[in-house]
């Protein structure tokens, strides 16, 4: 079922969202500060593109707090109100809800993605 979702979501809206993480990361990149933060766009896009069979999974630290604030205020909250009002959109329709819930947890994520991991739900994290 992740595969056929995973197909469905990039045709009708994941080719999108992650094209806006692709942008972002590139924009980052263009600075040799924000090469880092550019990077980890480029990993999340990969989720935005394919969500389905995946889970975040986020740790703390002091570093990373920082350097979410930063990303909120440059990148951040654009990226989440894409993804809320393509969530909000999606979930209009019953067939719609599942995908609408990947993306309102890409919008958290484009709130807070530093200190998070990607990780397939199969898997068992162990920090």
């Amino acid at each position: 079922m992740g595969c056929l979702g995973n197909i469905i979501w990039f045709i009708f809206g994941g080719f999108f969202g992650g094209l806006t993480w692709l942008l972002a990361g590139i924009l980052w990149c263009i600075t040799i500060v924000g090469i880092p933060i550019g990077l980890q766009c480029f990993k999340l896009a990969g989720l935005s593109f394919w969500p389905f069979g995946k889970r975040v999974v986020y740790s703390t630290s002091t570093v990373s707090f920082l350097v979410n604030i930063l990303w909120l205020v440059f990148s951040g909250f654009w990226l989440a109100v894409g993804h809320c009002v393509s969530g909000i959109i999606l979930c209009v329709t019953i067939i719609g809800i599942p995908f609408g819930m990947q993306s309102f947890k890409l919008a958290k994520l484009a709130l807070m993605p530093f200190g998070a991991q990607v990780v397939p739900t199969n898997s068992v994290y162990m920090e």
